[in-house]
């Protein structure tokens, strides 16, 4: 087929142009990698391959886990998380950044210096600061660093209420509006706080923006322990932003996907859940 294209330039570039017109929209994720597949980067993977996105990877840390929780992390040097990021930025076009475990300081001034470059694509940040049993993700200088250098480019951020404390710098009982505000008075433009970790009979997530609430979300509460519900739902509100929804809509959207998902999920091993990220509708969403 090359050679019979080469032989025929003007194929070439007719089918170069076809390629393009009918490729998925690009979406980078800066996330570690779990072994598992049921959070990380191949949860993102996953998420967004079922939206009807492509997933352009840079792995920033390795880790040892499984489904009850993290044993060690490996954080990738921040030099070789910008070459994997520069190498398919100067080839691909990108509709939006998905940003989840960076693991050092380091890591989050470069991809913060990378966004710099892209001032119109959207971001959403999932602030992963633990795991689900609780093991720490993210050292002090690590949510000094989101705060100073990446809240300020964020489009969505997606914090837990537990996050969201520790982000705005404020007790662990602190009401969640004040959190929210301070975190958008920090730079980000959009602060969806999930409500998993409250103690209430329905799911709340409450999306706020410069003017206060934008809409709350309530969903019934599922009995299981997920793992990777937080990327899920990440990813999901990427997908739907590369394809162009506004952010209020594309929330909603992202959020009856990862809580699809969530009702589907599966537990292959002894610890929590897995979302099964394919069992809902495939491609883009309408």
């Amino acid at each position: 087929m090359e050679r019979h294209l080469n032989a025929f330039p003007w194929a070439a570039r007719r089918c170069a142009r076809r390629s393009m017109a009918t490729s998925p929209p690009n979406v980078v994720v800066f996330a570690a990698s779990d072994p598992t597949s049921g959070a990380g980067l191949q949860a993102d993977l996953l998420t967004l391959a079922a939206l009807g996105c492509h997933a352009l990877t840079v792995v920033t840390a390795l880790t040892a886990q499984d489904t009850h929780g993290v044993r060690a992390v490996q954080p990738v040097d921040a030099a070789w998380v910008e070459e994997q990021a520069r190498a398919v930025l100067q080839e691909f076009p990108v509709a939006a950044f998905k940003i989840g475990v960076l693991a050092t300081a380091a890591n989050a001034m470069i991809v913060a210096r990378i966004l710099a470059t892209y001032p119109d694509a959207p971001v959403i940040l999932d602030p992963v600061l633990a795991s689900g049993r609780g093991d720490s993700l993210a050292a002090d200088s690590v949510v000094a660093a989101l705060r100073a250098e990446l809240l300020p480019r964020t489009t969505v951020l997606t914090p837990n209420s537990l996050e969201a404390r520790r982000l705005a710098g404020d007790a662990p009982q602190a009401d969640l509006a004040r959190c929210a505000q301070r975190l958008v008075q920090l730079g980000a433009r959009f602060v969806l706080v999930t409500g998993t970790h409250e103690a209430t009979t329905e799911v709340t997530n409450t999306l706020y923006g410069e003017t206060g609430v934008v809409r709350a979300d309530r969903w019934a509460r599922l009995p299981g322990s997920y793992h990777g519900s937080g990327c899920t739902l990440a990813s999901a509100i990427a997908a739907q932003l590369a394809q162009g929804r506004q952010v209020a809509d594309a929330v909603h959207v992202a959020q009856a996907y990862t809580w699809d998902s969530l009702r589907a999920a599966f537990r292959p091993a002894s610890g929590q859940w897995i979302p099964n990220r394919l069992a809902g509708p495939r491609g883009p969403a309408r």
